[in-house]
């Protein structure tokens, strides 16, 4: 068997974080399983030396365990639920493997994708105890504590928890508002205003309040988010829709429809597609709205990518 070092698994991880912020899912997630093939029918992952309490097979078992939590998020953002929990289980085994003294740094985020993953399947008691059991460990950096926070708020909205959410939710903002630390992970980036502001109000359309206005903000906020952002603009869609906010919704999905070709994330491509169905069969809805509604319809079917969900 041919032998792969850090090196070039490294190097794999990073083209795969590449496409799949500049691309989303759909077209990542390929690439994600042949790197995993192509690392799993490898011999050993050679370490490199120096890294003080972890051994040259540490490195290695560190290397792979972030090359399959990349390739497990993409395969969760494809919508790929079995593959992705068993990627994510084996990342796991791996960041837990080491024969230092600690986990590999990667170890929170298999644990917060996981948790997110419970949630939007509908099992938002394991999602808290995921989140729970993380929150429960002392010294967490700020970023990782607010990225748990918000986990948990998130399951608790789901359950009907609603003070205890917003609680969460609170305190995961107070600690985003602390500046970065060097304890803070970098694989942290990703974790900014708009995206705080989109689970908040995913939070809020679960309790069935009003979430219209911060998820327009995480939405449309700017700048160069990863690619899955799309996600809550599709989702502020659906939410205008289930509440009957015709005149809105009509909006927002006109926003949506030209941008179904490019759109990487399938599973904003699902929700796009739920928030159509849910127009189709709306009371009262104007004919405006609802041509609206039937032509990003027809652009998913279009493009292949409205599967059912």
């Amino acid at each position: 068997m041919p032998e792969v070092s850090v090196a070039e698994v490294k190097a794999l991880t990073a083209e795969l974080v590449a496409l799949d912020v500049a691309a989303g899912a759909r077209w990542a997630v390929g690439a994600a399983l042949d790197a995993v093939r192509t690392v799993g029918r490898a011999a050993p992952v050679r370490g490199d030396a120096g890294r003080g309490d972890a051994g040259p097979d540490d490195a290695g078992r560190d290397a792979r365990a972030e090359l399959f939590q990349v390739a497990a998020w993409i395969a969760f953002d494809a919508e790929r639920h079995a593959v992705s929990r068993r990627l994510h289980l084996r990342a796991l085994e791996l960041a837990r493997g080491s024969r230092g003294a600690r986990p590999a740094t990667v170890e929170p985020l298999i644990l917060a994708v996981l948790a997110m993953q419970e949630e939007h399947l509908g099992r938002p008691g394991s999602s808290l105890r995921i989140a729970s059991s993380v929150l429960a460990r002392e010294d967490l950096p700020g970023r990782v504590a607010a990225i748990f926070q918000v986990r948990a708020g998130r399951a608790l909205a789901r359950l009907g928890r609603g003070p205890e959410a917003g609680r969460a939710l609170r305190t995961a903002a107070e600690l985003l508002a602390d500046p970065p630390t060097g304890r803070d992970p970098s694989w942290a980036w990703w974790f900014d205003r708009p995206e705080l502001e989109g689970h908040q109000g995913l939070a809020r359309a679960a309790l069935g309040e009003t979430a219209a206005a911060l998820l327009h903000g995480a939405a449309y906020a700017g700048g160069d988010g990863p690619a899955y952002r799309v996600l809550f603009a599709a989702e502020l869609a659906r939410v205008l829709a289930r509440a009957g906010d015709w005149r809105e919704t009509g909006t927002a999905m006109a926003a949506l429809t030209d941008a179904v070709p490019a759109v990487g994330s399938v599973r904003a491509l699902r929700t796009m597609g739920r928030a159509a169905r849910l127009v189709e069969g709306g009371r009262g809805v104007p004919r405006r709205t609802r041509d609206t509604a039937r032509h990003l319809a027809r652009a998913l079917r279009d493009s292949g990518r409205d599967t059912p969900g």
